[in-house]
């Protein structure tokens, strides 16, 4: 069952939306303060609803902090109506806006919609995942939960090209191929050797448990519990 996070501190809207949530499938969460909502596990939800006043601060402190992680999609959700934060939300990176006093129906469909453009994104390839670490083709990003992993263009090649193939061993020669071809420089095997190692340098600690090393044929990925 998908999971839903509302920050709101009205005791009266957290009740409604709760309920409409739930007769439509969904399992609702709510917390009342910035503080609550830090210490959630964003990753157990796959939308949040944001109120922008809350008792303990702005709710741009947390959108600012899901664009950052590249957490959850954000629906804002205040009686704020002006023009100006409305833009500032879509350019903090929410990916919708709805204004109080809201039609039922209509949040339903925005929620709907938000989600289907998340599962899009994420069926296209342009999301690949492995544990805790999150690679995006189209922003060239690599995160670690709320840490970036800054990659060379060569890292974040190799990087990619483990992540599209996770559990599958690579051979260095399928490495070395599709660098040399991707990148249109040459590419020997030293090469390799040194950009992996510096990758997994990057990932830190994990990076042991995800990129192995299968001896005398090349390398694979993989989840860090399986």
């Amino acid at each position: 069952m998908k999971r839903i996070l509302l920050i709101e501190d009205d005791d009266t809207i957290v009740y409604g939306i709760s309920e409409l949530l739930k007769e439509e499938g969904y399992d609702a969460a709510a917390v009342s303060t910035l503080r609550e909502a830090f210490c959630m596990d964003i990753r157990a939800f796959c939308l949040v609803l944001l109120d922008l006043g809350l008792p303990d601060g702005e709710g741009w402190d947390f959108l600012r902090k899901m664009e950052k992680d590249k957490g959850a999609p954000v629906i804002i959700l205040t009686a704020r109506e002006d023009e100006k934060d409305i833009i500032k939300g879509l350019d903090m990176g929410a990916d919708d806006y709805v204004t109080k006093p809201f039609k039922a129906g209509i949040l339903l469909s925005r929620i709907r919609a938000v989600l289907r453009r998340r599962r899009e994104v994420e069926e296209s390839g342009a999301v690949l995942r492995c544990g805790d670490i999150v690679l995006d083709k189209n922003r060239t990003l690599v995160m670690d939960g709320d840490r970036e992993i800054a990659l060379t263009a060569g890292e974040f090649r190799l990087f990619m090209y483990l992540m599209e193939n996770k559990n599958s061993t690579l051979t260095r020669n399928a490495l070395l191929r599709y660098l040399w071809d991707s990148s249109g420089d040459y590419v020997n095997d030293n090469t390799l050797t040194v950009t992996v190692k510096r990758l997994r340098e990057k990932l830190g600690e994990k990076s042991g448990r995800i990129i192995r090393t299968v001896r005398g044929i090349g390398y694979k990925l993989e989840d860090e519990n399986d």
